[in-house]
């Protein structure tokens, strides 16, 4: 069994906002779980290659986009997205409040990825 508190759990700066991985790859459970606060009025261009991801808004609000910009759905407490096809996408935090999120990844990530934000592209790990 697994009992953590959040403040024995390592936050990093992911890029537009931080990140506290509460379960990681080396806990061994399949999946990782992080409480993510997303800066408000930030918009961030991401893609996950390599895991799928959920997230479940707890506070806050926001959009979900595609890749082509069309907004796919508004965040609000109580609403949840799943990338299940390693959907490029941008996450846009409304201004005036933090967007707060649980994000549950599969595969598990490590716990110490970053984003490398830029007009560029998608940022992925």
């Amino acid at each position: 069994m697994i009992i953590r508190d959040k403040s024995e759990s390592p936050t990093v700066d992911w890029g537009n906002g931080l990140s506290t991985r509460l379960l990681v790859e080396s806990d061994n459970m399949g999946f990782a779980v992080a409480e993510t606060f997303v800066r408000a009025g930030s918009k961030s261009a991401l893609q996950y290659r390599n895991h799928l991801e959920a997230c479940y808004c707890i506070a806050g609000s926001g959009e979900i986009a595609t890749a082509d910009g069309s907004v796919s759905g508004v965040l609000k407490p109580g609403v949840l997205y799943a990338l299940d096809k390693n959907d490029p996408h941008y996450l846009i935090a409304a201004p005036g409040e933090d967007l707060h999120l649980i994000s549950v990844f599969n595969p598990p990530i490590r716990g110490d990825e970053q984003h490398t934000l830029s007009e560029d592209g998608f940022s992925a790990y």
